[in-house]
């Protein structure tokens, strides 16, 4: 009999995450019930918010219950069907967990054209991550066409769409990142206008340079002394949608908060947090708005596949933390 290869946290993590907070065993086969369906994942998005998700703090979702298999967007195909809504070989898209099996009723499901793009570019660009640069860009910091938009961590899966939205705007776009070949990246593969490599040294000199305009909307997904840098050169009555803080998130203790908060005030900046759930009920105006513009051949998506299969998830986990992925981070099972 066929088995389905799980992680279930077992264990809450303390700094950067460790296999031995996940139990990753193999269990019966899932058959469907009545109205559900069995999906056979082929890829798992691998994405920073996993390791608040870890956490049990308050926070915009519950926490993964101890026990539980991890939470986790995936894609794949519907195996075996007893919901006349999903049919065996449909191609699909929801939150299935790590794991190599899943059991859904068809809530939050998805289904996608593999005819557009290849599953892994469901959890990139036409999934949350495109989700969450468009709406973050567009709604929240509600960039105009001539203004300076810079993006952190731009090289990643929210980061190259933000860039490229903004041009598709008609803004000047700035993306900050770390080491030459990111940075190469910006300019080649997606467009920025300039890149900022923070590992270089003179942060805000390379800013400066690189927004000689000043900035009127920063895509923060980092935080810490990046933040700090770009609130400085910010433009009066200009707009921070606070996508991410990555650079605490495997902190043990919490890190001093903004030295240059003072700028919201002087330059009367608009802060806002949001996440990618405050807009459930627009996400196809965006999925339709994304997939047109890919088929006019004005947006690139990087994905970063990694092998391995459920096994290497927590390794694989790790690399968004450290640096070391190259675009939209993916688990193919």
């Amino acid at each position: 009999m066929t088995t389905n290869r799980v992680a279930r946290l077992i264990k809450r993590p303390q700094g950067m995450v460790k296999r031995d907070i996940f139990d990753i065993r193999d269990e019966p086969l899932p058959e469907p019930g009545e109205g559900e369906f069995r999906v056979k994942i082929s890829h798992i998005s691998l994405d920073p918010a996993m390791r608040g998700w870890m956490n049990d703090a308050r926070s915009y979702v519950e926490p993964v219950k101890l026990g539980d298999v991890m939470r986790a967007f995936a894609v794949g195909h519907v195996e075996a069907s007893r919901n006349p809504q999903f049919k065996e070989g449909d191609a699909v898209s929801g939150r299935f967990g790590v794991q190599q099996y899943a059991i859904s009723d068809g809530k939050g499901v998805s289904r996608v054209d593999e005819g557009l793009a290849p599953l892994p570019t469901w959890l990139a660009g036409l999934g949350m991550p495109g989700l969450t640069a468009y709406f973050g860009l567009y709604e929240v910091a509600k960039a105009q066409a001539g203004e300076t938009v810079v993006v952190s961590a731009a090289s990643g899966a929210v980061g190259q769409v933000v860039g490229q939205l903004a041009k598709l705007k008609g803004c000047r776009a700035v993306g900050i990142a770390g080491g030459k070949e990111k940075c190469r990246m910006l300019i080649d593969d997606f467009g920025f206008d300039a890149a900022v490599d923070y590992k270089a040294g003179d942060l805000a000199g390379q800013l400066k340079a690189a927004c000689p305009n000043g900035i009127d909307v920063d895509f923060e997904n980092v935080g810490g002394e990046i933040f700090d840098t770009v609130l400085t050169q910010m433009n009066p009555f200009g707009r921070i949608a606070v996508c991410g803080l990555i650079s605490s998130y495997n902190a043990l203790e919490l890190p001093p908060g903004p030295k240059n908060i003072r700028c919201v005030l002087t330059m009367r900046l608009r802060m806002q947090g949001f996440i990618i759930f405050d807009f459930t009920k627009r996400y196809s105006e965006a999925i339709a708005a994304l997939s047109g513009w890919l088929k006019e051949g004005k947006l690139n998506f990087v994905t970063d596949v990694r092998e391995g299969g459920i096994d290497a998830y927590p390794d694989v986990l790790n690399l968004l933390y450290t640096s070391g992925n190259r675009g939209k981070l993916v688990l193919k099972v």
